[in-house]
């Protein structure tokens, strides 16, 4: 079979979609089955891995299907049961269950849910298809298309001497596809790093299987970054490389304050490390935007990521990287990953920039967040005033919990799983064993129903969990 030739490749992962659901239509049954790798699919359907991936992701989003690390993409089981639900790895559980119908999901980070740009990019795609012919249009942009990588430059630039360029700018796929591409092109392989902690499982788990070296270096529970801790291990350890983010830390929800980034900025520079920021949730902060860390680091050793579909939505699933050198290699892996990306995708966000609209629409979406955040702290007061502590979060769409009491937290997800609610354990976001008595919630619901029965039974589950 393939897919060239019935339609126009811009449009290919649409196809694919369509294929795999009445492939996923015809393997359901009441066990898990697991569906053809990218690889299978890209070589099957002769279309690029980039687009097997995207249409994947869309099947993910809407519950059909779900990921296992290492192992690859698995169709619903049609009874959806708990005895179906993985005994293994508690991230697959979590995926799982997530995807699980009628699960009141609060373990999600999707902060679009509250106002997404989905509509009015589809929108201005419709018309730069009308105004771009696609017969003309080029596949042979590996990095992603000039106009959004210029407009993301511009972005970035803060000063003469901290600007970017259109050739500084790389587009991948998804955010995984981007941070794989890092890690073999920095040679982090058997390196050690230093990660802030809590950390993103995603980069938790890409380093991990890539055989870095994790230093965790945790946030103090006064939101405070334990500098003294990280300039000891800088001075014990050969470190190539810092991980931090440049706004607002997640799941934690701490910023950075305006000392710490001068004294880590100084750190760094002293010791030669490196620095990748993560910029994922500097736009979702809920107070004026300090100067970011990486106008504050050498740029001579920086290299920044981020992705679109936190702020724009599902639509927009395109991870992205900053870097001034290293372009030889760069360009090379992104060659060799082969990503297939919409041109028409990317102009329409590269037009949502240039017009404004962005700007106007993160406007809207950082007080809707900072409002939902405000109702989610007085339910959280109301149901576990005695039983958790927290910080108000700088940003971002999640509470990070911290049990008043010790807990077996497990304990707490198997529990709720069987009430039909789904957390996200703290043990999730440290590979070193760190807060195992933290559980991330997420606050973007919209009259949700069930969010007041979810967390008198997140409370029940606390109680019932207790040590000793």
């Amino acid at each position: 079979m393939t897919l060239r030739g019935e339609r126009q490749a811009d449009f290919a992962y649409q196809a694919v979609y369509r294929y795999m659901i009445n492939l996923i239509n015809e393997v359901s049954t009441d066990t898990r089955v697991k569906l053809p790798s990218l690889r299978q699919l890209s070589q099957r359907l002769n279309v690029s891995i980039s687009t097997i991936q995207y249409a994947y992701s869309l099947l993910e989003k809407e519950g059909r299907v779900y990921s296992v690390a290492k192992s690859g993409y698995y169709a619903w089981p049609l009874s959806g049961s708990p005895s179906t639900l993985p005994s293994g790895d508690l991230l697959e559980r979590l995926y799982v269950a997530a995807r699980r119908p009628g699960m009141v999901v609060l373990s999600a980070d999707e902060p679009a849910l509250l106002a997404s740009l989905d509509a009015t990019l589809l929108r201005l795609e419709r018309e730069l298809v009308r105004q771009h012919p696609r017969h003309l249009q080029s596949w042979s942009q590996p990095c992603g298309v000039w106009e959004l990588r210029a407009a993301l430059a511009a972005r970035y630039t803060s000063s003469p001497s901290r600007c970017w360029h259109a050739d500084d700018v790389y587009i991948g796929a998804d955010l995984r596809g981007v941070l794989d591409i890092l890690i073999e092109v920095l040679g982090l392989r058997g390196s050690t790093v230093i990660v802030e902690s809590p950390c993103d499982w995603l980069i938790l788990r890409l380093l991990q299987d890539a055989g870095v070296r994790i230093i965790e270096l945790p946030w103090a529970p006064d939101g405070r970054l334990d500098l003294p801790a990280l300039e000891g291990t800088l001075i014990e350890e050969t470190v190539q490389l810092v991980l931090l983010s440049s706004a607002v830390s997640l799941p934690s929800g701490v910023a950075m304050q305006p000392f710490e980034r001068l004294e880590v900025a100084r750190l760094l520079e002293q010791y030669g490390c490196w620095l990748l920021e993560n910029d994922t949730y500097s736009e979702l902060g809920f107070q004026p935007q300090q100067a970011a860390l990486r106008d504050l680091v050498n740029p001579d050793r920086l290299v920044v990521f981020s992705c679109f579909e936190k702020i724009l939505g599902p639509e927009a699933p395109y991870g992205y990287l900053l870097s001034r050198h290293m372009s030889g290699e760069l360009q090379r892996q992104f060659l060799l990953r082969s990503f297939r990306l919409s041109s028409i995708r990317q102009r329409a966000i590269a037009r949502l920039y240039h017009s404004g609209q962005i700007d106007q629409h993160l406007n809207t979406l950082r007080q809707l967040l900072r409002e939902q955040a405000g109702e989610m702290s007085q339910r959280l007061d109301h149901h576990l005033g005695d039983q958790v502590t927290y910080r108000m979060p700088s940003g971002g769409a999640t509470f990070w919990l911290g049990s008043v009491h010790a807990v077996d937290m497990r304990q707490v997800f198997q529990h709720l799983l069987a009430r039909q609610v789904v957390v996200a354990p703290g043990e999730l976001f440290s590979l070193g064993g760190l807060h195992s008595q933290h559980v991330r919630l997420s606050h973007t619901f919209h009259g949700q129903p069930n969010l007041e029965i979810a967390l008198a039974a997140l409370g029940e589950a606390l109680r019932q969990a207790q040590l000793g």
